[in-house]
């Protein structure tokens, strides 16, 4: 699985991504406890980021794949 960080993220993580290893298939909350597991600074932004699976914003049905683009997404603003 390929995690991609952006703004706050990328910046807490020290990344713009990361390759992931999981089995199976895991819900939000199972890839949000490896994200934090792989990344403990991650926690902080858990419950204001997003989380996307191949270019579409993931709801709670959603089930991730070893072979997913996983994309965390910040608050965005606009003006």
């Amino acid at each position: 699985m390929r995690v991609l960080f952006f703004a706050q993220t990328r910046d807490a993580t020290g990344t713009a991504e990361l390759e992931m290893k999981i089995s199976g298939s895991l819900g939000v909350e199972e890839i949000w406890r490896a994200l934090i597991a792989a990344q403990p600074k991650l926690a902080a932004f858990r419950g204001s980021t997003r989380l996307a699976r191949n270019g579409e914003y993931a709801d709670s049905e959603t089930k991730f794949s070893d072979t997913d683009e996983v994309a965390l997404i910040p608050p965005v603003s606009g003006g």
